[in-house]
């Protein structure tokens, strides 16, 4: 079986989620698969392994489930980027577009230093909102994006174009059509 077509099958699928139209595509399936989530794993962090990462960056809240398993691969560190009121330091935070209004994320301002080698992760790349503002976060702290990291792509939404306008490699595992 192919890497894609075991994702494929370990990804669930719910119409009409979380609103009528949708389809949510759900990584805890995967996750809960040993072989899967080995797999997904190892697959995100080949190209980078020995590339001088200093952290892995992880968008809340399965993009830490999976940048906590790169970072430990890489050996590198893992920082957290949160929803805002999450942190209890001093935080540095972005406002971003949502479909149904504007939301707001942060890191912590001593999280990344000035040249930092670093990874953006999170499950899914859609209409690249949060995993643009994202971006703007780590480069805001002076940190180097080396990629961002998906699992799924839908890229007739459109986000995968947006960071890569900006300079961002993106890599991504399984792509679907539609939203």
């Amino acid at each position: 079986m192919t890497l894609q077509d075991e994702l494929i099958a370990a990804i669930r699928n719910i119409p009409d989620y979380p609103k009528p139209g949708i389809m949510f595509r759900d990584i805890t399936t995967l996750l809960g698969n040993p072989r899967a989530f080995r797999r997904a794993v190892d697959e995100l962090v080949h190209p980078y392994a020995g590339t001088g990462i200093a952290q892995v960056v992880g968008i809340e809240a399965r993009g830490f489930i999976l940048g906590g398993a790169m970072a430990h691969q890489l050996s590198s560190g893992f920082i957290p980027i949160r929803k805002k009121g999450k942190l209890p330091r001093e935080t540095v935070s972005i406002a971003y577009s949502l479909e149904y209004g504007v939301d707001e994320m942060e890191v912590h301002k001593d999280a990344l230093k000035p040249g930092d080698k670093v990874i953006l992760v999170d499950d899914l790349i859609a209409t690249g909102g949060t995993a643009v503002a994202a971006a703007n976060l780590i480069r805001q702290l002076g940190a180097d994006i080396a990629a961002a990291c998906f699992v799924i792509d839908l890229p007739e939404l459109g986000g995968r174009a947006k960071l890569e306008a900006l300079g961002v490699e993106v890599r991504t595992l399984v792509s679907y059509p539609g939203h």
